[in-house]
This record gives C-alpha cells, structure tokens and sequence, in this order.
C-alpha cells in the first residue's frame, strides 16, 4: 500500500522546482526503473505490483518498498499509460565537462518538448555519448515525461544544464575543440570529414541554434533529403536529426 505521506511526494515531483529542491526524480515502467536500478543510480523508495515486485524487488536492496495494487499505481502515476511500477531516484550529480578534442559531447539549445529530449539522451547512450550539456531553457531531462523517454539512459548519460553561451566561448578561448552544429544550410554531413571528438550542438524544435551560439560553430553540417533537392518537409524533427548526426560520427571510426 501507498502510504498518504508517499503520494503526496510522489505528487509534488511532478513538480520541476520540487525535483530541484529535493534532488528527486520519479521514474515509472518495468523497463524504465529496471534499467535504473541495475545502472545503479540511487533508488529511495520503489511501489509495484505484486508481480512486478517479485520480479525487480531483487534489484531494490536496502530501498523502502511497498506492494501496491494497480489502482493505487494509477492514482499516483503522471503517465497516460498505466504503470505497473512506480520509483523515486536521487538525481545524478554530474560536472560540467570541459569540451574535448578527444571525445564526442553533445551539446542542446533550447530543446522544449521533453519526449525528444528524453529520445536524444537514448540515442546518444545508444551511441555512446556519455555526456549532454543542455541550456538552461531546454526541458528538464528529470521531467516524467523526458524520463519514460529515456528508458532508462540516464544512468549512463550524465546529463547537466549551464550556460552554453558562456561554455562555449570557454572551448573558443582555451580548449579550442571543433564545435558542429546542424543547419539548413553546409557541409554535407555524408562527404564531410568527421573527426572521433568534438561538440555536436542541436537546435531548438522551431527555430534550430541561437545565432547568439552560432559564432562558436567551426563546422557547419547539413543533411540533405533524398532525393536532392526535390520538394519534402521543412525539416527533420530534432530527435531524428540528432540520430543522423552521431550514427554519422561514429560510422566513420569503425
């Protein structure tokens, strides 16, 4: 059973600035919190059904568990889709990285809608991204909705929020790693020479990059359509997009 104290938190990380305050996230779904539990990110209370419970309560030692049943999971769940399981994890804590010659970062302006945000920070665990630095505007990968979209990334991608202006004239001035961002308009992504490390900047869903950010792009990449030039949407969705760009990167070093 779901003590009243337990929903009334559960309730509040809904919020964006309880989550901050309290350093909490919630996580829902079998293969989400499984993922997170086995990842090892810290786990402080896990309710499930009673057969979800005997299948990951294994996962969840010293954590504080409760069997609940299947309305009570639906009353304290943000989803629209019923969850069979229902966790609270400690967020990450994670350090902001110094761009790298050596390494691919992935870098985004102002993405908003929280389901592709929670789809790049899957992709880039798929390929082995392991660090996501965000605007501060971009939506809160901590979010429930960024979180189900993770399935489970987050355990392996750290991901933190900064100013990216200010990063990024960081690299300009000391570092000097190559920043590629995607446009409408470049290098095309497929005859370009892509190196193993750098920046990949990604722009917001309606306007692409800041033209603020812009100055600190070295390399411009675009990815045509198919065929070339013939009449097709305006433009990739910028979780597909992102797709594209690191499968590109990291095909060239195999």
């Amino acid at each position: 059973m779901i003590s009243q104290n337990k929903r009334k938190i559960l309730r509040q990380l809904e919020l964006k600035k309880r989550r901050d305050a309290e350093g909490l996230f919630v996580a829902e779904g079998r293969k989400t919190v499984g993922d997170l539990l086995r990842g090892g990110l810290a786990c402080v209370y896990l309710a499930a059904t009673p057969d979800r419970l005997a299948e990951i309560g294994r996962l969840a030692a010293g954590v504080e568990v409760a069997e609940a049943g299947a309305d009570e999971l639906a009353e304290v769940s943000s989803l629209q889709t019923r969850s069979e399981v229902v966790a609270i994890f400690r967020k990450p804590k994670v350090e902001v990285p110094a761009p790298n010659g050596d390494k691919l970062i992935l870098a985004l302006d102002e993405v908003q809608d929280p389901g592709n945000l929670g789809t790049i920070i899957r992709t880039a665990d798929w390929f082995g991204v392991r660090q996501v630095v965000c605007s501060s505007r971009c939506a809160d990968a901590f979010g429930p909705k960024a979180v189900q979209a993770t399935m489970g990334a987050l355990c392996r991608v750290g991901v933190v929020y900064t100013d990216l202006a200010a990063w990024l004239r960081r690299n300009a001035e000391s570092v000097g790693a190559p920043v590629f961002g995607t446009y409408l308009e470049g290098e095309n992504i497929y005859g370009a020479e892509l190196p193993s490390g750098g920046v990949v900047l990604m722009g917001n869903e309606g306007h692409g990059i800041d033209p603020r950010l812009s100055g600190f792009v070295s390399r411009k990449l675009y990815i045509p359509n198919f065929p070339v030039g013939s009449p097709t949407s305006e433009s990739l969705n910028v979780s597909t997009a992102t797709a594209v760009a690191l499968s590109e990167f990291r095909r060239r070093q195999m």
